[in-house]
């Protein structure tokens, strides 16, 4: 297809993509191979493309990562598309090291810091190092749920986000608030419910899933964090599309680039391609 045709296959299209872990190369790749990067630019004219977290963490670039989407949330706006971001566990963990560093979170459970559980989950020195004041005001103003047409964005498969509230605005305005302040305790909460997971599989998965979906709006969630390959049982290099579940209601996107599975840019809605 000649490049006006890549271009015109995704205008109007809505995209998202699971976590990339700091591998930007991978992501730029994947992201001109779906018609949405021309070199390093925005190209995808007016579509519109949803990242659900995990810049950061266990891959070479997380910064350059984060400085890639939060220019192309600038540029395509331009053409007419947009591109947007919801926050993940280890944007929340990243932003906590970046404050807290190693000050002890209190605890009955022993010690406990953003420090130690930065470096227990693949922490980057150079990212920390690299992070500035617009990357922090940038990252601590993004919401943790966003709905586009009949899909509920989330990073985390967790119900937790209800900790914070009954509707999407109310939990954004509830993340938000934990990060505009510095209460390390409430920050810790917040990154620790942030990183449980698997609350829609098993046989009432998909009632899990309706009762979110019936609170917080839309006909089917879509989430990263949770690697398909774990999920199915499989190598990560055997992964090569989302993870339909919970009888149609979950989709999970994560194809676990860090530990060698592909980067996955899925269009929703998606449809499994058959032969």
């Amino acid at each position: 297809m000649d490049e006006e045709g890549d271009r015109a296959g995704v205008e109007n299209t809505t995209y998202a993509i699971g976590d990339v872990h700091g591998h930007r190369d991978e992501l730029i790749e994947a992201l001109a191979e779906t018609g949405l990067l021309d070199g390093e630019s925005w190209c995808g004219g007016t579509a519109q493309l949803w990242f659900l977290g995990d810049f950061f963490d266990r891959g070479p670039d997380g910064s350059g990562v984060l400085d890639l989407v939060m220019r192309l949330h600038e540029e395509a706006p331009e053409q007419g598309g947009a591109v947007h971001a919801v926050l993940g566990n280890h944007e929340i963990l990243a932003l906590g090291m970046h404050r807290f560093g190693g000050e002890e979170v209190p605890s009955e459970f022993g010690p406990r810091s953003f420090e130690r559980s930065w470096r227990l989950n693949g922490g980057q020195e150079t990212d920390q190092a690299s992070l500035t004041d617009a990357h922090v005001e940038w990252l601590s103003t993004r919401p943790v749920l966003a709905l586009t047409g009949d899909h509920l964005l989330m990073h985390s498969d967790t119900v937790e986000y209800f900790s914070w509230g009954e509707s999407i605005k109310e939990i954004n305005a509830g993340v938000a608030e934990v990060l505009a302040g510095d209460d390390i305790s409430d920050w810790w909460e917040c990154w620790r419910r942030m990183t449980t997971r698997y609350a829609f599989r098993g046989p009432h998965g998909r009632q899990v899933a309706e009762q979110m979906l019936k609170g917080l709006g839309g006909e089917q969630i879509v989430h990263g964090h949770s690697v398909i390959a774990d999920q199915l049982g499989i190598q990560p290099d055997q992964v090569d599309a989302p993870y339909l579940y919970a009888e149609g209601k979950v989709l999970g996107i994560d194809g676990g680039l860090f530990v060698g599975g592909p980067c996955l840019i899925v269009e929703l809605p998606w449809t499994a391609h058959r032969p």
